[in-house]
């Protein structure tokens, strides 16, 4: 009985592929910009099997934005952008089937008013690296916003500091030129808005402000927003201001 037994467990491990060490590299690159790294904090990346949910992996992208005429002036198919500095998560999963992984990545991590997500998929091969040109490279959409607000009497002072997912710099005539950008702070109460105005270019790297008038006493939602009139890019924050 026992050396059936044996036999048994033989036959069924005999059928099993080891699990092979798998190379993945993975780039975050700002839209419009350069990748996301060291300056902002990098993404968080996470990589799943995208059927079971299970972490494969996880971690956080390290590294400099890139070489900014590389990545601006590049054309044609699928580019090269990525250069050894290049902000980058570099892992082995272990794997011993083809394997649909899903790719989460957030960011930027220093900018958490602002983060976004973005996901994608692809099929992996077991001992296949993933690390070839860009490795896996995905594009996290918008723009970090650090807004201040401050009350002088019955006015309302708002500054933003407005860049790139990257910490790319807004300024004019630049290559992110600060005539592209249109800020716009915003006052709401509940669902409704109180007030809205435009908020001016004031200096470089990528500040903006306007004064408004202060609403009623209590408390209110000030909504930033920033979007690129070219490109379509756009960025958002809220908080909590308290008017007296």
């Amino acid at each position: 009985m026992i050396r059936k037994s044996l036999w048994v467990a033989l036959l069924l491990t005999a059928g099993r592929a080891e699990a092979e060490p798998t190379k993945i590299t993975v780039r975050v690159i700002s839209q419009d910009a350069k990748f996301v790294g060291d300056a902002m904090g990098g993404a968080r990346v996470t990589l799943r099997d995208a059927e079971s949910r299970k972490v494969l992996a996880s971690g956080v992208t390290v590294g400099g934005t890139g070489d900014t005429r590389l990545i601006m002036d590049s054309k044609g198919r699928s580019p090269i952008r990525a250069t050894p500095d290049a902000a980058s998560f570099t892992t082995t999963i272990e794997i011993d089937v083809p394997t649909k992984v899903k790719l989460e990545v957030e960011g930027p991590i220093n900018r958490p008013g602002s983060i976004i997500h973005a996901s994608a998929e692809r099929w992996i091969m077991p001992g296949q690296a993933t690390d070839i040109g860009n490795g896996w490279m995905i594009e996290l959409a918008g723009l970090a916003i650090t807004p201040d607000s401050t009350q002088e009497g019955q006015t309302l002072s708002i500054k933003a500091n407005v860049e790139l997912m990257c910490g790319c710099p807004i300024t004019p005539g630049g290559l992110w030129d600060a005539a592209d950008y249109r800020v716009e702070a915003s006052i709401w109460r509940g669902r409704r808005q109180v007030n809205a105005t435009p908020l001016a270019f004031v200096t470089s790297p990528g500040r903006f402000s306007v004064k408004m008038p202060a609403p009623g006493p209590g408390r209110y939602r000030l909504v930033v927003f920033a979007q690129n009139e070219k490109t379509g890019n756009s960025g958002y924050y809220q908080s909590t201001i308290s008017v007296r």
